[in-house]
């Protein structure tokens, strides 16, 4: 049976996950922006916290820990290469890695660009996968640490996933992505619609994470560089797909 998983705002524009088991009553965070949202959440639902899964070590994925950890005693998983910058791990992981989450395996990915030992957590049979800040509704984060080469190897991995795999991403970024995808394929039509869609939910206040992978293969300009018709559309026909990925990331720096 697939983890019931409940989207938490925190911070500004920030989300984090719970993922709950409902037979064994175990449950999951992925990252820990905000510390009041998801204990409110936890108290509306009746819910202990058993595991914290962190993506990466930039502090609005992990600031809430220690007082998360002080109340509920969580085991933390998070990235063996990362160790050095995260808080305390209890498991350390590494792409390849297998764990279970109340029976159901959990996968991590690494996916370094956006910070170098980030990595991502793919369930399988809830089909979900937890990206944080690698690839993003409409986007993929700014390359702090990585290059755009380890950036478009990261996002390659992602895209090839089943295309019915949700998407978490760790922020409320989709609509300014929005407007700049709109700038690469302003012809693309399953784009164009997305946009109308964004735009209905964000005025009702709806998020837009997660997202399926298949909608982010239609219209993401980042996992789209591979395409001859990207390609045509930004006069780069005929360029190494690495090239063009690490040409669109400059265009959304400048952006």
């Amino acid at each position: 049976m697939p983890l019931e998983i409940i989207t938490i705002p925190c911070l500004a524009d920030n989300y984090a996950f719970l993922l709950h088991e409902p037979d064994s009553g175990v449950t999951a965070l992925v990252d820990a922006p905000e510390a009041a949202p998801i204990k409110a959440e936890l108290d509306r639902r009746g819910w202990g916290l058993d595991f914290v899964l962190l993506t990466h070590h930039h502090w609005d994925h992990i600031d809430a820990l220690d007082e998360l950890r002080q109340i509920y005693k969580p085991s933390v998983v998070g990235a063996e290469a990362d160790a050095h910058r995260l808080p305390p791990l209890d498991v350390a992981v590494k792409e390849g890695s297998v764990f279970s989450l109340s029976g159901e395996d959990v996968q991590v990915i690494e996916v370094s660009g956006h910070t170098v030992g980030h990595i991502a957590f793919y369930l399988p049979e809830s089909k979900a996968v937890f990206t944080a800040d690698s690839l993003m509704a409409l986007g993929c984060g700014r390359l702090f640490e990585g290059s755009a080469a380890q950036m478009w190897q990261s996002l390659s991995k992602l895209a090839a996933l089943p295309t019915d795999t949700m998407v978490y991403s760790g922020h409320e970024y989709t609509q300014s992505n929005a407007a700049f995808a709109l700038t690469i394929e302003p012809d693309n039509s399953a784009l164009q619609m997305r946009v109308a869609n964004i735009k209905k939910a964000r005025s009702a206040g709806v998020a837009t994470v997660p997202s399926p992978l298949s909608l982010e293969l239609a219209t993401n300009p980042f996992l789209r560089a591979n395409l001859d018709e990207l390609k045509q559309a930004i006069g780069m026909e005929g360029i190494d797909s690495e090239q063009v990925f690490a040409e669109i990331r400059k265009r959304k720096d400048r952006f």
